[in-house]
């Protein structure tokens, strides 16, 4: 019997807590399936239309079982946040897996990253699209064609550069309370989170926006750029830019010496 109450998604996974019984976990599965194809359709959305969507919800459907069975209710945090973190691992693992990304592509990724991190150094603010390209020896319709090609390199790379002195990546999971937690460990997320705001602080107000609007309110692209007034196209190539800042900054810091 599917559930349709919360009453009853409380008692689901009250059972499932207890017993670990299949039948329980499947009804959850089937209750929350409806996260994986909210992730995935996201993601594809940055995607070459080469990769099938299916595909992706596949690859999603391990993440929520994933977090199914190790999501602790206890811990007074909602499941939907917990999930989708884990979804979008999962669909980004199996990504990075296959390696969909052609090495031409991650190369220019690359070389933007270098320049914007030279130019930064160099000029103590953020460099403009303009500055970008002529350190580069390229025009800015080329830079533009740059951004549109990584930018399915952009949608994973908030997940990416969430870490600290070269430590693995943190998702949304990783940074729950842990009991085991350690002062060190805790210090070191606060700093990380710390480095993160202080880069995003730095950059002009659309840049800001846009982050804003896609991993906070959850809008696409489309919608990013109807609040906006500019094309989907546009908004894509000033989320991949600021993606690009994100890392090359907060890749500078870690190679600070301490």
């Amino acid at each position: 019997m599917a559930i349709e109450t919360t009453s009853e998604l409380d008692a689901a996974w009250a059972r499932f807590k207890q017993t670990g019984g299949q039948y329980d976990r499947d009804e959850l599965i089937v209750y929350y399936a409806p996260l994986v194809k909210y992730v995935a359709s996201r993601i594809a959305a940055g995607l070459p239309q080469t990769v099938d969507q299916s595909d992706l919800v596949s690859y999603g459907m391990f993440g929520l079982i994933d977090a199914i069975t190790k999501f602790d209710p206890e811990r007074g945090f909602k499941f939907e946040t917990y999930a989708i973190s884990r979804i979008k691992g999962a669909v980004l693992d199996e990504l990075r897996a296959i390696d969909w990304v052609p090495r031409s592509v991650r190369s220019k990724a690359k070389s933007v990253e270098r320049a914007m991190t030279k130019l930064e150094a160099k000029l103590h603010r953020t460099p403009t699209d303009q500055e970008i390209a002529d350190e580069l020896d390229i025009s800015s319709d080329q830079l533009n064609g740059i951004y549109k090609q990584i930018s399915s390199l952009g949608l994973v790379a908030l997940d990416e550069m969430l870490s600290f002195n070269g430590s693995e990546s943190l998702t949304f999971g990783d940074t729950l309370a842990d009991r085991r937690e350690g002062p060190v460990t805790t210090y070191e997320r606060v700093e990380m989170r710390q480095l993160l705001a202080e880069a995003i602080n730095r950059m002009n107000e659309r840049e800001k926006i846009v982050l804003t609007l896609y991993y906070y309110e959850n809008l696409t692209l489309a919608e990013i750029g109807r609040v906006l007034g500019v094309t989907e196209s546009r908004v894509c190539q000033i989320h991949t830019k600021a993606v690009l800042q994100l890392r090359s900054r907060l890749s500078s810091v870690d190679r600070e010496p301490a």
